[in-house]
């Protein structure tokens, strides 16, 4: 009202007929283009004009009911359409609101992801806040968070999860150093050569298992392993307490994913990958022991039957290194698995196993009498998973050591029977 009345200021109007006034209704009845009739002036004789239909106006999105308003007319007696006044020139705010908020929001995200400020001189930040790398690029870390569908019946998380974070981080590696070609782990002239990278030998040592909730900081970093190899370190820590959780090695060798057997590293190859080797000693020294073959005479226990899924194969078309440990353990006691924890595992990888094939799962254990493992330190088992044929997957050895909580409940059995 305020703004009509402003506006009149400016432009004069002659109030309209009161007979007519009277006849009409506020917002009575509905407009439609083909209802509209010319209606003949008083003082203008023969003369007709078509009357103005407007559609009412919107403020912020809802419709504003107006009082029609009678055309004007001048000192002549010809009608003028009524004056533009502040309301009804009001555009539609709710959609100018919305297209600003989602530019706002487009441009803030792609901002996040393009900054590159790093915290310290010595940190990158990769553009998809997955990880760092660290020490002159040499170093790469990344938090993980252990879920609840990651643990195990131990409330701890499971060597699988463990595993997996050491694979993930490699990978992620290679992708924040711009190594990554088109291969899973492939740089772009090992993508040119067909070739990829293949685990040979993995040693691995838990020093305590986290659980759910806990943030564990996996620090990974590659360096030369003879003429044709790299070796690839992992160190886990609890995020907030720096507490060593994990520490594990392994050997990678190349090999062609067409004829699947191994490769020397092409020199276009080493070119790309030396400027990140790290000269430093394992974060493990070897286990220079042996490993133990297998078969049906020395085994105490085997699961025959294993077959891969689909869902186990990874983008290269053989079964995920990680899957193999899972085979590994599905040979192993259970009163073992009840009683103690995996600690430590070497593994060496003979061959791949591919989509079609079966498989066998071997396990002895260093102490025959596995039905009292409640009363034993620590056991050593050995493995063999193997072809139906008796080709040879994966040797292994583990190492298990009591549960804390299996032996604090025989303490406590201990002292209640003492007293």
């Amino acid at each position: 009202m305020v703004a009509t009345a402003a506006t009149s200021a400016f432009f004069p109007v002659t109030p309209p007929d009161s007979s007519e006034s009277k006849n009409k209704k506020l917002g009575g009845g509905s407009t439609s283009l083909e209802s509209i009739k010319s209606k003949p002036l008083a003082s203008s004789g023969n003369l007709q004009v078509k009357a103005n239909a407007q559609a009412h106006p919107k403020v912020n999105g809802s419709t504003v009911m107006t009082t029609p308003v009678e055309n004007f007319k001048n000192d002549d007696g010809v009608s003028s359409p009524p004056p533009r006044t502040f309301i009804n020139q009001l555009p539609d705010w709710s959609m100018l609101l919305a297209a600003i908020t989602t530019i706002f929001l487009a441009a803030e995200k792609q901002w996040m992801m393009l900054d590159w400020k790093p915290r310290r001189p010595d940190m990158v930040i990769d553009p998809f806040g997955i990880g760092k790398i660290v020490q002159d690029g040499l170093v790469y870390s990344q938090n993980f968070s252990i879920r609840s569908y990651e643990i195990g019946a131990d409330r701890t998380a499971s060597i699988e999860t463990l595993m997996n974070h050491l694979q993930e981080t490699a990978i992620n590696h290679c992708r924040s150093a711009g190594l990554l070609g088109e291969g899973f782990g492939a740089t772009p002239e090992m993508c040119k050569k067909n070739l990829i990278w293949v685990v040979t030998r993995m040693q691995v040592v838990i020093d305590r298992y986290p659980t759910w909730g806990d943030v564990v900081q996996v620090d990974t970093w590659a360096s030369a392993s003879g003429k044709n190899g790299m070796r690839r370190d992992w160190l886990v820590s609890n995020s907030e307490t720096g507490e060593i959780l994990t520490r594990a090695t392994s050997v990678w060798v190349m090999m062609n994913k067409l004829t699947r057997r191994l490769s020397k590293i092409p020199e276009e190859v080493r070119g790309e990958i030396e400027p990140f080797f790290m000269n430093s000693d394992p974060v493990l020294a070897e286990d220079s022991q042996k490993l133990v073959k297998l078969d049906d005479s020395s085994a105490e226990y085997v699961c025959k039957g294993l077959t891969p899924k689909w869902s186990d194969l990874d983008v290269n078309q053989h079964v995920n290194n990680v899957k193999y440990i899972g085979w590994i353990l599905e040979s192993a006691p259970l009163p073992i698995l009840e009683s103690h924890e995996l600690c430590a595992m070497t593994l060496e990888y003979r061959r791949e196993c591919g989509r079609d094939s079966v498989l066998h799962s071997l396990t002895a254990v260093s102490d025959s009498d596995v039905e009292n493992t409640g009363n034993f330190g620590e056991i050593n088992c050995q493995h063999l998973l193997r072809l139906e044929d008796g080709a040879e997957i994966v040797r292994g050895r583990t190492r298990w050591r009591p549960k804390y909580a299996k032996s604090l409940g025989n303490m406590d059995q201990i002292s209640a029977e003492r007293e």
